[in-house]
C-alpha cells in the first residue's frame, strides 16, 4: 500500500503538474470567484492570492469554499499575523517573497506548507535547514534568472524551485526546461488590470495559452 503524501508533498506535487502557478492581486473580494473559475476553466486549478490588498483574505476564503477542487494558497506572507488570517482563510499553502523566520516558523508549526523566497546561497542555506527544499526564487530575472537557477543546481542539488518575478509567455518555457524547476509563478495570465476590469474570458483563453506552451514543455 503507497503511503499518503503529506501535506507539503501534495503541493508539491499539483505544482509539478500544473507547470505554472498563477500569483493573483484581488482588490474586491467579489472578483475571487470568478477568477478562480476562470483559471479552472482555462486549465489551471491554482491559484495564489497575494496578501497585497485588503479584500486578499475575503477573496481567498471566497475561492477556498466556492471552488474546493482548486488548490487556493496565499502570496506576499510577510508576518505569521498573515499566515494564520491566509489559514483561517482556507488557504493550502504560503508562499512569501523572502525568508521570513517568523512566517517559516509559523508554517512549519501549524504543518501548513510553505515556500519562502530565495535569492542567495545563504538563504537556501536557512531553508534547508529547516527542512524546506522546494523554494520561491525571487525574483527571478532580477536575481540573475535561467543562469543562476543552472549554476546553483550543483551545490545544492537537492533543491527544486519557483521561480517568480519578470516571468511570461517570451520566457516562461525556457525556465520549465530546467530540472531544478517545479514550477513558474507568475501574473501575465491574470493581470491585475484584467481582473479589476472584470476580463474573466480574456483570463480564460490567456490561462488556456499559458497551460498548453507549459503542456509541450513537460512533454518533451
Amino acid at each position: 500500500m503507497i503511503a499518503p503524501l503529506g501535506p507539503t508533498a501534495a503541493v508539491v506535487a499539483r505544482f509539478r503538474r500544473a507547470r505554472l502557478v498563477p500569483v493573483l492581486v484581488i482588490d474586491d473580494a467579489a472578483d475571487g470567484l470568478p477568477l478562480a473559475e476562470a483559471l479552472v476553466a482555462g486549465g489551471l486549478p491554482i491559484a495564489e492570492v497575494t496578501f497585497r490588498t485588503a479584500a486578499a483574505g475575503e477573496a481567498l476564503r471566497r475561492i477556498a469554499a466556492g471552488s474546493p477542487h482548486l488548490l487556493a494558497g496565499a502570496g506576499t506572507v510577510l508576518t505569521a499575523d498573515q499566515a494564520k488570517q491566509a489559514a483561517d482563510a482556507g488557504a493550502r499553502f504560503v508562499v512569501s517573497p523572502g525568508f521570513g523566520p517568523a512566517v517559516v516558523d509559523w508554517c512549519l508549526a501549524h504543518d501548513m506548507p510553505v515556500f519562502p523566497g530565495v535569492c542567495t546561497p545563504t538563504e537556501v542555506e536557512l531553508a534547508l535547514a529547516r527542512g524546506l527544499t522546494t523554494l520561491k526564487f525571487f525574483p527571478a530575472e532580477a536575481a540573475g534568472g535561467i543562469a543562476y537557477l543552472k549554476a546553483i543546481a550543483g551545490p545544492y542539488g537537492s533543491v527544486d524551485f519557483i521561480p517568480t518575478g519578470g516571468i511570461d509567455a517570451t520566457n516562461v518555457r525556457a525556465y520549465l526546461s530546467l530540472k531544478n524547476v517545479v514550477a513558474c509563478g507568475g501574473s501575465w495570465m491574470a493581470p491585475a488590470e484584467w481582473i479589476r476590469t472584470r476580463q474573466f474570458d480574456r483570463i480564460r483563453e490567456e490561462t488556456r495559452t499559458a497551460v498548453a506552451a507549459a503542456g509541450r514543455v513537460l512533454e518533451a
